[in-house]
């Protein structure tokens, strides 16, 4: 698939999710290329006069919905948060669990999905898998002190370890001031089980492993639009519905 194209398909989940949104909400905005294009929708409705207050995930997400006349505010200003659009690297078929972090941001992505009343995450179809660590590795954001005892900590659970590196070749900060490795376990048959064991682990912040938290996902394809939805906690009751594209991937048939 080619970057325009792929581009496309993301545009598309953005700008489902984005019509959800309605006057007076608070958003949680996620970080990523994905969610970026959640962003430029929403600015591009904003000038039609929509009015939310955004809570980004990252400082560059925070940039970003500025620049584009989004108001943003703090969690602490407003802890209780109606809907959050973020994108994904992985999401589980059935289950609906994901992998994030990719872009850095994971902590701060799971402390704002875990003041949303409702979690929609947007990706195109190559991001969709049987099972969690098909195609990515678990990021996992570590305190530095110990950073290589917590490295074999990781390591006795499984994973291949590698600390991530900026483009420089220096080692990845978060906007936490935190590091983050990158945790090869192969396929996860059981998440929710790895999520928890990770976690345990002195040194480690977060996990990349969100477990049981999104609502709602849609899925953007060549053939359509599909949206994915669950009640929360009830991980396998996953209803499905797919809504055709008409000429332009970002027009749907309504079939």
């Amino acid at each position: 698939m080619s970057k325009t194209s792929q581009d496309e398909l993301k545009r598309a989940a953005a700008v489902a999710a984005a019509a959800l949104v309605e006057d007076g909400m608070i958003v949680g905005l996620g970080t990523g290329s994905t969610a970026a294009f959640a962003v430029a929708e929403l600015a591009r409705r904003v000038k039609q006069g929509l009015r939310f207050v955004g809570i980004p995930t990252s400082e560059r997400t925070a940039a970003a919905a500025t620049a584009a006349g989004v108001a943003v505010s703090t969690l602490d200003e407003h802890p209780h948060i109606d809907l959050t659009i973020d994108g994904a690297d992985e999401v589980e078929r059935g289950t609906l669990n994901l992998i994030k972090g990719l872009g850095g941001a994971l902590l701060h992505e799971k402390i704002v999905a875990a003041a949303t009343k409702q979690l929609v995450i947007i990706v195109d179809d190559s991001k969709l898998v049987d099972h969690l660590g098909a195609h990515v590795t678990v990021p996992v954001e570590v305190v530095t002190f110990g950073l290589e005892a917590t490295r074999q900590s990781l390591q006795a659970l499984g994973a291949t370890v590698t600390l991530r590196r900026d483009r420089l070749g220096k080692p990845f900060v978060t906007d936490s001031g935190n590091r983050i490795v990158d945790c090869s376990f192969g396929e996860i048959s059981d998440a929710a089980q790895l999520e928890d064991s990770v976690r345990r682990v002195v040194g480690v912040v977060e996990s990349g492993l969100f477990v049981n938290r999104a609502d709602v996902v849609f899925v953007a394809s060549a053939n359509g639009l599909q949206q994915m939805q669950r009640a929360r906690g009830q991980a396998d009751a996953v209803k499905s519905h797919l809504t055709r594209f008409d000429t332009t991937l970002n027009k749907p048939s309504g079939a």
